[in-house]
C-alpha cells in the first residue's frame, strides 16, 4: 500500500470527526480550547465565522457533530459540543467591534435575497463586506425566517435571535419586511446581478382525505402555520385535550407549545416505532419530561365528529416489519381500533416546498416533485442568475445546513458576478503547525479525563409551563462549561510521523492506550494491511495512516478511527519522530477568493 498523502486537505479534515460532520465545518476543538482558556469572545468569533448564529445554534442545533465525536468511542456520551457553543455566546464580550463595519466600498453589483432565513442571512453576511448592495425581501415582520416563526421562544429567546440577526442586518443590508414576493420574473426584470432564493419549506402537509377532516376544520391546524401564529401572538390558547400528529422536531415543538397554551392532556401520535421517530432524542425526552404521552405505531383512520364537533381521532395499531435491506412496512396487529379524545389536533407530519410565485417560463427547470433543479455544489439553478439554498434548495433540513448552503452559494454568486467558472472553487484555508513547547511539553492540554457528560440544568417545570417565553434550558455555568470543555480530545491536533527520524524501537506502539499503532510488513491491498494491525482496523469509514518504507522494510500504520490524539506516542518517542501538530481547516468563503 502506498504511503498516505497527508498533503490532501481533506485527509486530516476527515480525522477531525466533529468538524467533518458539521455541515458548516465549524472548527469545534479550536473553539472548545478557547472556552477552556476562558476566552469566550474568541470562541464566539470562531463560531461566527463559520456557523454565523452561535447563540441560536447553541440552543437549537440538531447536533450532527455529536454522534461523530471521538469521545463517544471511549465513553457512553460525546462532548456537549452544542451547549458549549452557548457557553461562548452567553459569556462573550463586545463582539460588535470585531465584526466588519459598514459602509463598505461598493463593487457596483446588486444582489436580491428572497426570504430572510439563515441561508439568505449567511449570503448577506459573506457578500456585504465585499461591496455588494444587498436587498432582502421577507413577508415576516423581522429577519430570521423559520428561526423566528417555527422555533418556540422557550427554546430560542427572541432577544438572542434579534441580536444575531441584527449583526448581519447592520452590515448595510437593505431590508423590505412585510413584503411578499409574488413574481420571480418581476425580480429578474430589475437590475439585480444575481438572485438568491431562501424561502424555506413553507407549506405543512395535511390529511385532506381523512374522514372528518373537512367537518372539523376549525379545530384542526397545520403545525408550522400554528407555530407561526403563536410566535406572532395571533394564537394565545388551545383546547385542553390536544393530539399532535407526527414524530419530527416540529411535532415536539407543537406539543410542548400546546402545554404552555392550556393543553392539559397533550398526546403525540406517530405511525412509526418510537426509535424511528425523526425527532432528536433530546427533544423526545424534553416532551416526556413535560408530561406529554407519545403513542407510536398508531396510523390515523379518522377525525371523529359528534354533533358537528371534533371529539377525537380513531387510530389503527400496527407493527413495524423490516426486510433484509432495512425497509419498513407497517402491518396491522388486528387489535381493536384506538380512540383518543381531543378538542384540537395539530398536524405536523412534514413540510413541503411551494413555489407558486416562480413562473415556469423564465428558464428555471423543476423536477417531478416540483423542486427546482439546483446544482449540489454551486447551488445555481438552470437560470444562471438564480441561486437556491436552505430548505428551498433540496427540501427540509435544519439551520446549520442552511448556513452551509449560504456560504457556498455566496462563493458561487461572487464567482458568477466576476464572470468566473463556478466549478473552479478555491481550496479551503488550512494550516498545520507543531504544538511542541519543549521535549515533552505541548501548547494544548491533553489530559484524558474520565468525567461523564455533564447535564445541562433546566428551569422548573412549574415555571416554564405557564410562560411560553420562559427559556427551559439554563445553559452551563462557567465551572461546568470548563469541565465539559476538558472532555474534548483535541482531535484537530494530529500525530505527524517523520520516517527518517524513526529508529523502530516500537516504544510508541507499546505506550499507545488504544493499540492504534503497528509496525509491520506492508501489503499491496488495504484490506490485507488493515487485517495485520495489532488491533485490526475494521471501520473503513476512517482511513489508516501508512508511512513510507522504514529501514527494516516495515511500515508504520496507525488506525485513525481509534486514535485519541493523546500525544503519548510523541512524548515517548526518543527521537521526535512523532510530533503533535494542530490542523486548522476553514471552508472557502466568498471573501477568501
Amino acid at each position: 500500500m502506498k504511503p498516505t498523502d497527508t498533503s490532501n486537505p481533506e485527509y486530516y479534515h476527515k480525522v477531525v470527526d466533529c468538524q467533518y460532520a458539521c455541515p458548516a465545518h465549524t472548527p469545534v476543538p479550536e473553539y472548545i480550547r478557547k472556552i477552556a482558556e476562558e476566552k469566550y469572545t474568541e470562541a464566539y468569533m470562531i463560531n461566527w465565522e463559520s456557523n454565523v448564529f452561535p447563540g441560536v445554534l447553541g440552543r437549537t442545533c440538531d447536533r450532527p457533530c455529536e454522534p461523530a465525536c471521538r469521545r463517544g468511542r471511549v465513553e457512553e456520551e460525546p462532548v456537549a459540543i452544542c451547549r458549549l457553543k452557548r457557553v461562548a455566546a452567553d459569556n462573550k464580550g463586545d463582539v460588535k467591534a470585531l465584526m466588519p463595519h459598514a459602509p463598505f466600498p461598493s463593487n457596483g453589483k446588486k444582489i436580491a435575497l428572497i426570504g430572510g432565513g439563515p441561508a439568505s442571512l449567511t449570503v448577506a453576511r459573506d457578500l456585504a463586506p465585499l461591496g455588494y448592495e444587498i436587498h432582502l425581501f421577507d413577508e415576516q415582520i423581522a429577519g430570521g425566517g423559520m428561526m423566528r416563526s417555527q422555533i418556540p421562544a422557550f427554546r430560542l429567546p427572541e432577544e438572542v435571535l434579534n441580536e444575531e440577526v441584527n449583526y448581519i442586518l447592520d452590515l448595510g443590508i437593505h431590508t423590505q419586511f412585510m413584503h411578499y414576493v409574488d413574481s420571480l420574473k418581476g425580480v429578474l426584470e430589475q437590475d439585480y446581478d444575481a438572485v438568491f432564493v431562501g424561502t424555506g419549506a413553507p407549506r405543512g402537509r395535511d390529511l385532506p382525505k381523512l374522514p372528518g377532516r373537512q367537518e372539523t376544520d376549525a379545530n384542526i391546524h397545520i403545525g408550522i402555520e400554528w407555530l407561526a401564529s403563536v410566535a406572532f401572538e395571533h394564537t394565545k390558547k388551545i383546547g385542553k385535550k390536544v393530539i399532535v400528529l407526527g414524530g419530527g422536531n416540529t411535532a415536539m415543538d407543537c406539543c410542548r407549545t400546546s402545554r404552555r397554551l392550556g393543553g392539559e392532556s397533550v398526546k403525540v401520535v406517530v405511525r412509526s416505532p418510537f426509535k424511528d421517530m425523526k425527532a432528536s432524542p433530546w427533544e423526545k425526552e424534553d416532551a416526556q419530561h413535560e408530561d406529554i404521552d407519545i403513542f407510536d405505531n398508531h396510523v390515523p383512520l379518522s377525525f371523529e365528529v359528534e354533533n358537528g364537533k371534533l371529539i377525537g381521532m380513531k387510530f389503527q395499531k400496527v407493527d413495524a416489519v423490516y426486510d433484509d435491506k432495512g425497509k419498513r412496512r407497517l402491518i396491522p396487529t388486528g387489535e381493536p381500533d384506538v380512540f383518543i379524545e381531543a378538542d384540537e389536533v395539530l398536524i405536523a407530519i412534514g413540510q413541503e416546498n411551494s413555489f407558486p410565485w416562480i413562473e415556469r417560463d423564465i428558464g428555471l427547470e423543476f423536477n417531478e416533485w416540483e423542486m427546482p433543479t439546483v446544482d449540489k455544489v454551486t447551488f445555481q439553478s438552470t437560470n444562471p442568475r438564480v441561486f437556491f439554498g436552505g430548505d428551498a434548495a433540496f427540501g427540509p433540513e435544519n439551520v446549520i445546513t442552511a448556513v452551509a448552503h449560504g456560504h457556498q452559494a455566496a462563493v458561487s454568486m461572487h464567482l458568477f458576478c466576476e464572470q468566473r467558472d463556478l466549478t473552479k472553487r478555491p481550496a479551503p484555508f488550512t494550516k498545520l503547525f507543531s504544538t511542541k513547547m519543549g521535549i515533552h511539553e505541548w501548547s494544548y492540554a491533553s489530559p484524558v479525563t474520565v468525567d461523564q457528560r455533564f447535564v445541562v440544568p433546566q428551569a422548573e417545570k412549574s415555571l416554564t409551563l405557564v410562560d411560553r417565553k420562559k427559556e427551559v434550558e439554563l445553559g452551563f455555568n462557567l465551572p461546568t462549561g470548563f469541565k465539559e470543555a476538558q472532555r474534548c480530545l483535541n482531535c484537530d491536533v494530529q500525530t505527524e510521523f517523520t520516517e527518517d527520524r524513526c529508529i523502530e524501537c516500537d516504544a510508541c506502539m507499546d505506550v499507545c492506550p488504544t493499540s492504534c499503532i503497528t509496525f509491520t510488513g506492508n501489503e499491496p491491498e488495504e484490506d490485507q494491511l488493515r487485517a495485520k494491525l495489532l488491533v485490526p482496523a475494521t471501520n473503513k469509514s476512517q482511513d489508516i495512516l501508512v508511512s513510507d518504507t522504514l529501514k527494516t522494510g516495515r511500515v508504520m500504520v496507525k488506525d485513525e478511527d481509534v486514535c485519541l490524539h493523546c500525544g503519548l506516542c510523541a512524548e515517548r518517542c526518543p527521537t521526535s519522530a512523532w510530533d503533535m501538530q494542530q490542523y486548522f481547516y476553514s471552508v472557502t468563503k466568498a471573501g477568501s477568493i
